[in-house]
């Protein structure tokens, strides 16, 4: 099946589920990127009978231009790159004001409920789409850290020349739309609101609650 355009994040999410149907009931987690990825990640969870979790990292920025990233952090890894002329007080300091607010989003998110253990899991990462993909792929490395069984990279719409390095940073690449006129996640949507904080809790929670009845 040939698809130009999605619904909303729902048809993403269901479509991808289909893609993924081997791991349903199975030793596998969904994690998210929020917010527009918990949208995605809640259809997939709900169909396979699947926990679903979040996954935050945030970009170091150079000191002379936040824009650049230099590395990234999640709640307890971190992943730099060589910059000599960086000192490693100003990293030191970024470090522990990036996780500080990771920490906060992730309590927020959570419910206080501690992460989902990945060791030895098929961990299935999903976004509501790929721009750049530096956050995908610095969630991914810090994802590798936690030696999960597999994981998979499940996303609705990309850039074509993003694909081949998804695929070589994943050991499965799940996708509906990959185009070579990419100018925005959005386009690629009928429908593409932004999605809020209060709905990303609710889906999150409503799983939760599925999964008590599951386990």
């Amino acid at each position: 099946m040939h698809i130009e355009k999605l619904k909303n994040r729902t048809e993403a999410g269901q479509l991808l589920a289909k893609k993924l149907k081997q791991y349903k009931n199975s030793d596998s987690v969904v994690l998210a990127i929020p917010r527009g990825g918990v949208a995605v990640g809640y259809e997939i969870a709900k169909e396979l009978h699947l926990p679903l979790d979040i996954v935050l990292s945030k970009k170091i920025g150079h000191p002379n231009n936040e824009e650049y990233a230099i590395g990234a952090v999640s709640m307890d890894s971190i992943l730099l790159d060589e910059h000599p002329e960086v000192s490693k007080v100003y990293i030191q300091k970024k470090i522990e004001e990036l996780q500080k607010i990771l920490q906060k989003k992730y309590q927020l998110y959570s419910s206080n409920q501690q992460p989902i253990e990945l060791k030895d899991k098929n961990v299935i990462v999903v976004d509501d789409g790929i721009a750049t993909g530096n956050t995908l792929l610095a969630c991914l490395t810090m994802i590798r850290k936690k030696n999960p069984a597999t994981i998979i990279v499940a996303v609705p719409v990309l850039p074509s020349d993003t694909v081949s390095i998804f695929q070589k940073n994943s050991d499965e690449f799940v996708y509906l739309i990959a185009s070579n006129y990419f100018r925005g996640i959005g386009e690629f949507y009928d429908q593409f609101d932004q999605v809020e904080d209060t709905e990303a809790i609710e889906m999150l929670n409503q799983i939760r609650h599925n999964q008590q009845f599951i386990s």
